[in-house]
Order: structure tokens, then sequence, then C-alpha cells
């Protein structure tokens, strides 16, 4: 493809006859541009080198394992998570790692993340590292925590509180362009939402006070229930209907109005408290949540969107220059052997410019354009026979109607085993008649087989391979082969006599798998029905396009899980009636102690506390999901002091009420982006068709192209790149 660029002359501050680095500049700027990375970085022959060497892979990798291992460590540190039950009345001790086993390794860490805010720091000079506060806060970090380490060590590993526990989810913050983005528009979104929030604090102060005036102490015991329960004081008023906003109380928190007056129930809790708050403000505040936080990530794709076009910009100004034009022919085909992955693709748009030999601005901008589009997978063509009977079979077995009828079976093997189950429900392992279900997985088996091969014969090995269905239906079809030839060498079925205490595995078990995996199976009609197809890709989508979003509800959860061990860490304690040794099963304990229903003690929430980072999670997991939070929040406002509410509902908000319904807002905007791009395509268009989905394709319709002047203004405030036009 020998190409040049074409464009008014410009020249570079470098030494003459340097075609080589012009071609490494141009590179690393269409890098730059396909991965939205910023341009302003050194751009001398050794930096070049050493910024490429940085971004390799196994560099990304190592530096993403580092990080990985410096959060872990939380697992293994004191208190150690390293035990077989997290339940304080049969937990044995769990195992404390040495003193300096952590800390080596943390230092290990902490040394591998300074060279990485060294190097980061060279390739974007001093100017540029003055702007950049994520980068001082790295260092500054990184300071603090070597402080600490060298108090730790210092103290013999005995100190209480570990200030750089606290620090260590910065490291994955600052390692994620997207995910930096993302916390500066979550930033932003709060001043929007905070009428709604003060608007929803408003509505259970007023609510709060109607509910004491309603059920003041009265001189009656009878009619003091709801006073007792969830209105003796304003702190337990403002928590009862907090939770009640939630649901996770309700009808529970009604039982003792509903005895008095169901008049109370209808008018006061279920009318207005519960509609008003949670089906109109909550809402409400999902709504807005959504709204405004979108807007700024749009904004925050706009900036991406500049940095890919100054990046294919650069590489073209970069080309343009006087002295570059005989190297500029070799850049493409230089950077597409840099990006095998695109070679194709890129070579198939160049040849478009074949007759003309030479690209403008805007023909050289398009071939980077096709790097958004969808790619069509191409399938192997079909093997040709010369008999016609072979064809007439070719043309049966390749046909969709085959898929059709495959999944009906499929279908009909999951209905007898459901049969079958349904049945046998009521019987034992010993009294089932494991017989007739083994004949009946047999014969569905062998069609499996049948199936599997003439697929085989119809669309060849590497044609067979090619659909990622058949790569699944396949390998469960070998794997329940397998099982069948393992059950007739050790029960000699067909033969119905067979004596299970012989051997070491039952019938029964074996069984029990092979039907797990028919049923698994069964998930091959996915790609077969066209909105489960584009469903299914959605979710599998959301683990690529989505980690910045995990990744931000994972530094929540680690900083609150830190916070809850150094607030309530063995807080709660069993009373000693109800410890029991660590071999005793739960059916035979018995206490000797009364509580009071729905309550932490009486629900045997004894495993969920703070006394471990593992724990801590798992609590934090259950807060958030507010299936019974109320018994936590009660709980530890008992063992501590009320102020530990207040750590619970701001875990609350940010967790559920504004992550969550975040996250759920995302998924629709991926599943409405597909679901767009695809209503017009026919099911076995779903299944050939790629989809390139990313946030910033998500919004691509709404982002503004930036003009040639903002894109000429960004090259000339370049830091090192010194362009004369």
């Amino acid at each position: 493809m020998p190409y040049s660029v074409s464009g008014d002359s410009c020249t570079v501050d470098r030494e003459p006859g340097d075609e080589e680095l012009y071609i490494q500049q141009a590179v690393v700027f269409l890098e730059d541009a396909i991965k939205y990375r910023s341009i302003n970085h050194r751009v001398d022959a050794g930096s070049l080198r050493l910024y490429r060497w940085y971004y390799s892979g196994i560099i990304q990798w190592g530096l993403g394992l580092t990080i990985a291992v410096v959060l872990l460590l939380a697992f293994m540190e004191r208190p150690s998570s390293f035990s077989m039950s997290s339940d304080p009345r049969h937990r044995s001790p769990a195992w404390q790692p040495p003193c300096g086993l952590t800390e080596s390794i943390e230092m290990i860490c902490l040394i591998i993340l300074s060279v990485d805010v060294a190097v980061k720091s060279y390739l974007i000079g001093w100017e540029e590292f003055r702007k950049s506060k994520w980068l001082i806060g790295y260092t500054v970090v990184i300071s603090i925590s070597v402080i600490d380490w060298v108090l730790s060590v210092s103290m013999v590993c005995d100190e209480k509180l570990r200030v750089r526990r606290l620090l260590r989810p910065f490291f994955l913050l600052q390692n994620s362009s997207l995910m930096k983005k993302t916390l500066k528009c979550i930033k932003r979104t709060l001043p929007e939402i905070a009428s709604v929030i003060l608007l929803l604090a408003l509505h259970l102060c007023l609510f709060t006070m109607i509910g004491m005036l309603l059920f003041a102490k009265s001189e009656d015991p009878k009619k003091n229930g709801e006073w007792e329960l969830h209105f003796r004081n304003l702190p337990s008023s403002l928590t009862s209907l907090l939770v009640l906003l939630t649901t996770a109380n309700n009808p529970d928190g009604t039982r003792s109005v509903a005895r008095q007056s169901r008049h109370t129930v209808i008018y006061y809790r279920n009318v207005f408290v519960v509609p008003a708050g949670t089906y109109c403000l909550m809402n409400l505040l999902t709504a807005i949540i959504y709204n405004q936080f979108r807007g700024y990530l749009l904004m925050s794709v706009q900036t991406s969107f500049l940095r890919r076009r100054l990046g294919i910009r650069a590489a073209f100004q970069v080309l343009t220059c006087q002295g570059a034009r005989r190297a500029a022919g070799q850049s493409v085909p230089y950077f597409m052997q840099k990006k095998k992955n695109l070679h194709l693709l890129l070579s198939a748009v160049a040849q478009q410019y074949e007759d003309v030999g030479f690209m403008d601005r805007e023909q050289f901008t398009k071939i980077f354009d096709e790097l958004d589009k969808d790619c069509i997978k191409e399938h192997p063509p079909l093997p040709q026979y010369s008999s016609p009977t072979l064809q007439r079979l070719q043309l049966i077995f390749s046909h969709y109607y085959l898929i059709l009828f495959g999944n009906a079976v499929a279908l009909a093997n999951v209905v007898c085993i459901c049969t079958v189950l349904v049945l046998n429900s009521e019987k034992s392992t010993e009294e089932r008649d494991n017989f007739v279900l083994e004949i009946i997985n047999l014969c569905f088996i062998l069609y499996y087989l049948f199936e599997m091969c003439v697929k085989i014969f119809a669309f060849g090995w590497q044609g067979y391979l090619s659909y990622r269905n058949n790569i699944f239906d396949g390998f469960l079809t070998v794997l329940l082969l397998a099982l069948q030839i393992t059950i007739f060498i050790t029960y000699r079925l067909p033969y119905s006599q067979w004596e299970p205490s012989t051997h070491s595995v039952s019938l029964w078990e074996m069984i029990r798998l092979v039907n797990l995996l028919i049923v698994f199976r069964f998930l091959r009609i996915i790609p077969d029905i066209k909105l489960m197809a584009l469903v299914a890709s959605t979710l599998l989508d959301l683990v690529k396009n989505l980690r910045a979003f995990a990744g931000i509800l994972v530094v929540v959860y680690y900083v609150f899980a830190v916070f809850g061990i150094w607030l309530f860490e063995g807080a709660i304690k069993p009373p000693p009636e109800s410890s029991v040794p660590a071999n005793t099963s739960m059916e035979n304990i018995t206490s000797n102690f009364s509580v009071a229903c729905g309550t932490y003690e009486q629900l045997e929430y004894w495993p969920n506390n703070f006394d471990d980072f593992g724990a801590a999670i798992i609590l934090l997991y259950d807060v958030m999901i507010v299936n019974n939070w109320q018994a936590f929040i009660d709980a530890y406002s008992r063992y501590t002091t009320e102020w530990s509410k207040i750590y619970f509902v701001c875990w609350w908000l940010i967790s559920s009420v504004m992550w969550v319904n975040l996250f759920v807002a995302l998924i629709l905007e991926n599943f409405i982006y597909k679901w767009d791009r695809s209503h017009s395509c026919s099911v076995i268009d779903v299944e050939r068709i790629r989809y390139e989905t990313s946030v910033q394709l998500i919004f691509r319709e709404q982002v503004q192209e930036p003009t040639e002047e903002e894109l000429v203004c960004q090259l000339h405030q370049h830091p090192h790149l010194q362009l004369q036009w």
C-alpha cells in the first residue's frame, strides 16, 4: 500500500533524515487514538520506546496484578479472614500471618507502584505533571503508605490502625481513565440530586412527626406496641420509616397497628408513607440520578472522542511534515503490522484509494472510523461433495430447520426430566427407579451425538467450530457421552439389577450430573431467539464495558469495609450461653436466653459482622440488597451507639440508591443501543455480527464532531511536539 498523505507543509524540530522517528510518532498517536489516550507526552525516540513498552499488554497486566495483590492483602492482614467460619459462637482462631509477611509483599507492590508513577511523570513531563491532580494524589498516597508501613514495622505489626488500608482503593481508581471519568461524573451529579434527597428527608421528618403524634405513649400498655417498636424516640422513628421506605419490614412493621385500627394502616402507612416515598420519591430520585449522570458522562465521552480525533489528526500532521513524506507511505502498513487484528479491516478500506495514490485529511480520518463499525464474522465455505446424494444430505443437514428440530428435542428432554423429578419428588434416593430415567437420557444423548456428527458432515470441522453455539453444544454432548459410558462400565446397564452399596458413587448421583448437563445444554436455544440473544450478549458486554462502574463499587465496598472494621470490630459478642463447640451441629443447639422476634440474635445473623474483612464485605452486601437490613441497624445501635445508624444509612444511599440505580440505567442504555442497531437483522445476522459496544460508542450519536480549529489549537498547545505551520 504505497500511499502518501497530502496537506500543507510544516516542519518539526527534529534532526534531518530521521524518517523512522516520524513513523514511530504516527504509530503511537494512532494507538493513543484507538485507546482514547492523551497525546500530551514526550515524542523523542527513547521516550516513544518507553511509552510503548509501558502500555504493552504484559506491563499493564502486571500493574493490574500488583494492584489486585495490594487490595487482597486486606483478607490476610489482622484481623485475618482465614478461618472456616465467621460465626463468633464456634469460630476457630483465624490464621494470623507472621509479622513481616504481608508487609514484605506490600513493600514490593509499593516499589512497583512507585516505578509506575515515576514512569508516568517522566513521559508527560514536569509541566503536565503539575496539572495532573491524579498523579499528584498518586504520589501523596504512595508516600503516606510508605510512612505508615515504616510505622507498622517499627511497632512489630502491633498497631491498631493502618491508615494505608483506607488509601489502597486509590490505586485502582487512578489506573483506569474511564473509572476516573465515572467518579468525576458522580461527583458532579451529587449537587443535582441534593434537592430530591432533601425532599426525601422532609418526607421522612414529616411522617415521623405525624407518627410520633399518632402513636404516642398511652396509659393502656396494650396500645403501646407501635410506640415501643418504632416511635419511642426520634432516631428510632426516623429509622423505622426509612426501613419502611425500602419495604424491608413491610408488612411486619404494621402488625401492631393492624391489631388496633385498620384505618390507620390503610391511610397512614400504606397510602401515604409507602406510595409517596417508595414509588414516587425514590423512583424520581433514580430518574434524576440517571439523567444528570448521563449528561455528565456524555461530556466525558465528548472529551474521549476529542482525544481520538486529536490523535488521528496529530498522526496525519506528523506525516505531512517536510522530510516525512517519503516515510509517510509506510505508516499505515507499519501500524497494521503492529495491530494485526485490525490489518484486514484497514486494508479493505484503504483499497478505495488504490488508484489515487494518496490520502487527504478526511480520507485518512475515515479509515480509522471503520474501527467503530460492526464486524461481520464470515464462516468458512461448506465442503464440496461430488456425489448428488451427499450434496442432498448436506443441504438437509445444513438447513435452519435442523436447528429448530434440535431445540425441540432438547425441550422434550428437559420436560421428561422435569416430569420424572415431579413424580419422584416424595421418594428417597433408594426408592427411585433411576433405570427408566437413564434409558430416557440415553435415547436423547444418542440423538445429540447424531446431530453433532451430521453438522460436522454438513459444515466441515472448521465450519462447525466457527459457530460458538456448536462449540458449546458439542462440548456438552461429548461430556454427556463420556458420562454414559462411565455409567455402562460401572453399573452394567441396560440391566436394571444393580447393587448401589457395591459402588462408591450411586447411580442417582451419576444421573443427577447427567441431568444437570442436559438442562444446562438447553441454553443452546438462546442464540436462536433474537431477543434472548440480545439480552444474553448485553449481559456479557457488561463484564467488559461496565468495568469502570464495577470498579467504583469495589472501591466503595473496600472503604466502607475498612471503616466498619475500625468502628465495629468485636462489637457484637454472643451471650456465653449461646457459644457452642465448633463440631456441634446447629440442630442440636439449645439456648437459655430469650430474644425478640426478628432481631439479629433471633435470626442468628452472627456470621454477619465486622470482625474481619471478608465478613464485613458479606454484611455490606446484605445491607445493600435491603432485605432485613433493619436487623443489622438495630443490633449495632444496641451494641454500640445510636450514631452507628449513620454509617448504615450512608452505605444504603451510596450502594442501593445511587450505584444500583446507575447500573440498572446503564444496562438499559446498553440494551437499547444494541436493540436499535439490530432490529432490522434476522436471527442469523445477529449471530454473525459482533457489535462494537463500549461506553464511548453508546453515546456516539450524541457526541459532536470537533472542528478543525479546535484540533489545530490543541496541537499548538502540545508541550513536546513543536509544529511550525
